[in-house]
Order: structure tokens, then sequence, then C-alpha cells
């Protein structure tokens, strides 16, 4: 065993994700001692550099298995997983995703591959100040937590990130094969929580449709 990994043993840092931070923090000495040292760990396996100065412990040598969405929000604090990775996630559709995919307070759209934890992708949308994580909940799994937009949040934020205008109720389950039974579950005060999120007249346009072709207009 390397020395590194010793003393983040010692240190009890046997999370799956290690920081840079929580590394300078248990090796004492000069930045070169310690970059010598991750690299010994590197070298050896008992590490693996992930983007964003983060690292993934081995297997013998963590508690318990990383889960990526929770890696996602640590590359990206501030960050909750959605589009199709929470509508799959949700079950609404039926094809498995393989990007976990968030949205971001930020203005710009990033990406990270890694060979062994795969592919997260950034995305921003334009919200109404302080209703950022309107509809989005927390999930826990595995120790870890994580910030899931619901299937409706989830489905939204991909009608604004495409920028998609409205088709029907229809066009869910032909593009989307969201079935019926799942839309029929939502609620009139999703959507009027939803009319407070997004700032585009072109996405209070859609859900003004959602609303009537749901039928709750009529409840309003």
């Amino acid at each position: 065993m390397q020395t590194l990994t010793k003393l983040l043993l010692q240190e009890g840092l046997t999370r799956p994700i290690v920081s840079d931070t929580q590394i300078a923090r248990v090796v004492e000495g000069t930045t070169q001692r310690r970059y010598n040292l991750v690299n010994r760990a590197l070298n050896a396996g008992e590490l693996h550099r992930l983007p964003r100065g983060l690292h993934l412990l081995s297997k013998p040598y963590r508690d318990f298995e990383h889960h990526p969405f929770a890696l996602a929000q640590l590359m990206l604090p501030g960050s909750y997983v959605s589009l199709e990775t929470a509508l799959s996630f949700h079950g609404w559709i039926p094809e498995t995703v393989y990007v976990s995919a968030s949205i971001v307070p930020t203005s710009k759209s990033v990406s990270f591959d890694d060979e062994l934890t795969g592919r997260f992708s950034y995305h921003p949308i334009s919200t109404m100040e302080g209703h950022f994580l309107e509809l989005v909940g927390r999930v826990t799994t595995e120790h870890q937590a994580m910030l899931v937009a619901n299937p409706i949040r989830a489905l939204m934020d991909l009608i604004c990130l495409r920028k998609l205008e409205w088709q029907g109720l229809e066009w869910f389950e032909k593009s989307m094969r969201i079935e019926s039974e799942l839309l029929g579950g939502v609620t009139a005060s999703q959507i009027f929580t939803l009319k407070s999120v997004y700032k585009q007249k072109r996405m209070q346009h859609y859900l003004a449709e959602l609303e009537k072709a749901l039928g709750f207009e009529l409840l309003s």
C-alpha cells in the first residue's frame, strides 16, 4: 500500500471521492512531496484521477461504491441532475442514459469524460432569481446525497434547453416515448410552480398550453 493511501485511511478518508484539498491536509511537507505521493498512488492503481481536482479511491480502500449523480455534483457544486438522465432515473423514458446530465446556475456548458466513471455534461438555463431549485428533490443512496429534478421539471428543462415549441400532448409519446399515464400524474400545482421558474416567454407559453391540454386551465 502506498504512503498516501495509508495516510488517507488513517484519517478516515474512505469515501469514494477524495479531493486535492483533503490530500493537502493529510500530507505534510512540500507541494513536490504531495505531488510525488499522489503520482505513486495513481501508478499503483490505488487512486484514479478525476476532473476538477478529485480522485477516486480504488475498491479495496473505499467504504462503498460511488454514485455518478453524487460525483456530478462534486465536480460542479450547485448543479442538479436533470434532462434525459433524470427522466430515465424516474422511469419516464425507456432508454438507458449513459451521460449524467445536469443543469447549472452558470452561463456556460461544459462536459467531462472519464474512462472509469463515465461522461458528465452540464447545461445552463435561464431561470428566475430564487427559483433555480424548484421541483428538485434530494435523493439519498449508499450514504450519498444528490439533487435530482422531478420528472416534470426535468422534462421542462429539456424543452427549455432545446428551445422546443408546443406540439401537443401527442409529441411526448411519439418523440420522447413518455406514456400518457405519467403525464396524467402531473398536478396543477406543479405547473403553477414551473411558471415561476423560467424567464423565457416561450416557456411561459409552453406551460400555458400544457396546462390547457391537461385540463387545468378550467380549474383556475
